[in-house]
C-alpha cells in the first residue's frame, strides 16, 4: 500500500462539516484507509481573489489506488460534497489535494507529485507536521518538519499570512 498525504481546505459554508464528510466518503474509497486527520486551522485565503478564510487540515492515507485514480475519486468526491467550478484562486467549498503519494515524482497534464506548491504553503506544511512531521518530500529529501521550519525561518513571524486557531 502507498502512503498518500492530503492537504483538506474550505472556506464556504459548513467548512468543518464539509471536510468531515469528504473525508468519510474517502475513507470508502476502495482498498483505501485513513490513518490520521489533523486538526483543522484556520487561515487566511492566499491569492487575488478577496475571499473569506479558510479551514485547512491534513490526512494520510494507506491506499492501493494507483495515483491517477486516486485524484479522479478525490475529483469526485469534491463535486458530492458541493464544490461548484469557480476562478482560479477563487473561494472553495472544498477543496482535495494529493501533496505526496509514497515517493513518487511525477510531473504531466493532469498531475504533478508532489504537489509543486507544498512547500511555500504553511496553510499545508503546518497541518501535515502535525501528522507526519518525518514523511519526506522525494524531490528536496527533507522531512516536513525540515520543510516547515526552512519555511518560517525565510518568512519570520510578520511574514505569516496563516492563523493557528484550532477548530475541531
Amino acid at each position: 500500500m502507498a502512503t498518500v498525504y492530503l492537504a483538506l481546505g474550505s472556506n464556504m459554508g459548513d467548512r468543518s462539516g464539509r471536510i468531515a464528510r469528504a473525508l468519510e466518503r474517502i475513507g470508502r474509497l476502495p482498498d483505501t484507509r485513513v490513518e490520521a486527520v489533523s486538526r483543522l486551522v484556520e487561515t487566511e485565503p492566499v491569492g487575488p481573489v478577496p475571499q473569506g478564510p479558510f479551514l485547512n487540515g491534513a490526512a494520510a492515507l494507506a491506499t492501493e489506488l494507483p495515483s491517477p485514480r486516486l485524484l479522479a475519486e478525490l475529483k469526485r468526491i469534491e463535486a458530492e460534497v458541493g464544490r461548484v467550478p469557480r476562478e482560479r484562486w477563487g473561494p472553495r467549498e472544498v477543496d482535495i489535494d494529493i501533496i505526496l503519494y509514497g515517493d513518487c515524482v511525477r510531473e504531466d497534464a493532469t498531475l504533478c507529485l508532489p504537489h509543486p506548491r507544498f512547500r511555500e504553503r504553511r496553510f499545508v506544511l503546518v497541518p501535515l507536521a502535525e501528522i507526519a512531521p518525518e514523511a519526506r518530500d522525494p524531490v528536496t529529501g527533507n522531512t516536513v518538519r525540515e520543510l516547515l521550519s526552512s519555511l518560517e525561518r525565510a518568512t519570520g513571524a510578520s511574514g505569516r499570512r496563516e492563523t493557528a486557531r484550532g477548530q475541531s
